[in-house]
């Protein structure tokens, strides 16, 4: 009998917009232009270069870029070749992307021009490092290759890695599978009403989750990628009026900036921004909406391919007076069309009542659920028992069935739309000579939300000042992570010798900071 359906994956996207859509502008990035046409080119020959220098189906390859074109065509044309596609974060040290690429041992690893010392000091720290193509000899294998494009036969294969954290102890590579990819993808290009006329501006890492599936996104809607290698305020307005940006995506604190920059001004026709990563105030919300901004509330993780809820907006919100209508908009919201059921839990596995006051924790399944932990199987089991991803985020849901976060997990900081794990900041401290213990906790932060403060209690007969515990941190993670300010003193303990890290959160206020211009 024949099959009735074909299996779904995104290398089939750029095949149909190649075509469909072949003499329209693809890619901008700064004075280079290519058409539906070209980019389809450049993809397939991508995909058939790695082919003939010896990656094999399922052979990882890794991509240290910022938002570049290359960015673009690695998210398309590693998977088109058949091969697993592992973004790196450009913002962390050489020794947590070594940690990453001695885990994920991809074959290549290919890297833009201004990173490439980067790369090095990280592959100088590997026993069998990867074959490292430069931008320049990127530029010409893709001369020379033949367009290729692998047969995806099973949807559920990986089509990538994206890591959660760069701790080199312990890095977790959450597998994302073709089917999730090619759904969330179509679940994007509809949420956020994406379509030929539309201009989406790189303002969201392509790293993040691969750009939360955007960069597919975009392309099956045929509208214009703008790159974007850095985020400037300044060059973001530049852009929406000079491009016609119609959408981009951005952490709250891209918000805040895009908001706050001297040279915002309406835009005209409307700009549509998705947000993630931590809820907009209503204030931001409020800010957004003089500008002609349209703010689009998603929730998720890196383990749900992205955005796995929604804020979905309602007609009748807009009758509502603008500080109330704001607060329904911060809400993390219901499922996107294709996130599968969405719970709000107890400690016993019961759905909480949706009254808005019970809290408990959101669990997810569906088909944009990660397949699990690359190479880990007792952190899989952990993270999706019974088949629910437990999130750790605790919320309540609210009787017209929308989810709201009343808090987090404790060990996690969410620091302008960066994951902070707590325990990786404070083994980093540990590991000064000078430190007998240390605690990691959040603090409100007036720009990036969150921020790590550090509690440490010193060795006897030992001294470090703040300055050199804050730089010995920055030298063995992304200078991010490193904790914007450092107390000193014994900490507080259980009986059973636990910290005590309620008691030093009740010490962290946005006092701490209320000086602060946010740098």
């Amino acid at each position: 009998m024949y099959p009735r359906f074909e299996p779904l994956t995104p290398t089939s996207i750029i095949a149909r917009s190649a075509v469909v859509f072949a003499d329209r502008i693809a890619v901008v990035d700064g004075a280079r232009r290519f058409t539906y046409a070209e980019f389809g080119d450049r993809v397939g020959r991508l995909a058939g270069a790695l082919c003939e220098i010896g990656v094999n189906p399922g052979d990882r390859v890794a991509v240290l870029t910022p938002n570049t074109h290359i960015a673009l065509e690695a998210t398309l044309g590693v998977p088109q070749s058949g091969a697993v596609l592992v973004m790196l974060n450009t913002r962390l040290s050489a020794q947590e992307i070594a940690g990453i690429l001695a885990h994920a041992e991809p074959a290549v690893l290919i890297v833009q021009t201004e990173l490439v010392d980067l790369a090095g000091r990280a592959c100088a720290l590997l026993a069998d490092p990867p074959r490292v193509i430069t931008a320049k000899e990127y530029e010409s294998l893709l001369a020379v290759a033949s367009p290729y494009a692998h047969e995806v036969r099973d949807e559920g294969s990986p089509i990538a890695l994206n890591y959660t954290s760069g701790t080199t102890g312990n890095p977790k590579g959450a597998i994302y599978h073709h089917r999730g990819a090619f759904l969330q993808a179509l679940s994007m290009a509809y949420h956020a009403g994406l379509g030929p006329n539309s201009v989406y501006l790189w303002t969201l890492p392509m790293f993040h989750c691969n750009g939360w599936c955007f960069p597919w996104a975009v392309t099956a809607a045929g509208a214009t990628h703008v790159c974007l290698p850095k985020v400037d305020a300044a060059e973001i307005w530049s852009l929406v009026h000079s491009e016609g940006v119609t959408h981009c995506c951005a952490a709250p604190t891209v918000l805040n900036s895009i908001t706050g920059h001297p040279t915002a001004t309406p835009a005209q026709g409307g700009l549509r921004i998705a947000t993630g990563g931590a809820p907009p105030s209503p204030a931001l919300i409020e800010r957004a909406t003089a500008l002609n901004i349209d703010i689009l509330h998603l929730y998720g993780l890196t383990e749900t391919f992205g955005p796995s809820l929604i804020c979905q907006p309602q007609p009748l919100w807009e009758g509502l007076p603008a500080a109330q209508t704001a607060r329904h908009k911060a809400r993390q919201g219901v499922p996107t069309l294709v996130s599968g059921r969405v719970r709000v839990i107890d400690a016993n596995g019961m759905d909480v009542p949706p009254d808005g006051q019970a809290i408990g924790e959101i669990a997810i399944r569906g088909n944009t659920v990660m397949s699990g932990y690359y190479r880990d199987a007792t952190q899989t089991s952990q993270a999706i028992p019974e088949g629910w991803l437990v999130t750790g985020d605790l919320a309540v849901q609210h009787p017209d069935r929308y989810v709201e976060i009343r808090d987090r997990s404790k060990d996690v900081i969410i620091s302008g739309g960066e994951n902070i794990a707590s325990v990786e900041v404070e083994q980093a401290l540990a590991a000064h000579p000078a430190v007998s213990e240390a605690a990691v906790v959040a603090c409100p932060h007036p720009r990036w939300g969150e921020v790590p403060v550090a509690y440490v209690h010193l060795r006897e007969d030992t001294s470090v000042s703040e300055k050199d515990l804050i730089e010995h941190v920055r030298g063995l993670l992304a200078h991010f992570k490193a904790p914007k300010k450092i107390i000193f003193g014994e900490l507080p303990h259980t009986a059973t010798g636990k910290v005590q890290k309620f008691k030093l959160r009740a010490g962290t206020s946005s006092t701490l900071f209320e000086s602060e211009d946010g740098s």
